[in-house]
């Protein structure tokens, strides 16, 4: 269980997002933003207050958890999601200016030439291994 921080100017823009982008998304744009990216979130209960997400419940596993965390936190609006499902505690990399896949791999995983598994982790989020912006968070493979 935890909250993590997320760059609430940064991320996807969702339909159903205030005007303002002061808060984020309502709870349907987050739950059909989860199901358009094919993630099972079924045993989770997603719901917003104000620019925080509230993810509890039981998820089928500890990758789909990090995986929904990343998916509602990764939003413009959204600044924390805080994490009331059990299990192990993600190990998270929000992704600086300049960062590569490559550094950040070499940072986290002590080999630039494992920038694939961080890429693999991220996926269905990240479609190419080159697209990654600043603000953004990624889920770092354990192991």
């Amino acid at each position: 269980m935890g909250v993590w921080s997320f760059v609430k100017d940064a991320g996807k823009s969702l339909f159903g997002m205030s005007a303002e982008a002061k808060e984020a998304p309502a709870d349907e744009a987050l739950k059909k933003e989860v199901r358009d990216l094919g993630l099972d979130a079924s045993g989770l209960d997603i719901t917003v207050e104000g620019d925080k997400v509230k993810v509890k419940g039981n998820a089928v596993s500890q990758e789909m958890k990090e995986k929904v965390i990343l998916a509602v936190g990764n939003v413009e609006g959204v600044a924390e999601v805080e994490d009331d499902v059990p299990g192990e505690e993600p190990v998270f990399h929000t992704v600086a200016k300049g960062d590569t896949l490559s550094a950040i791999a070499k940072k986290t995983l002590g080999n630039a030439n494992r920038y694939m598994e961080i890429f693999e982790a991220n996926k269905p989020m990240l479609t190419d291994p080159d697209k990654i912006y600043p603000g953004q968070v990624l889920r770092i493979p354990k192991g």
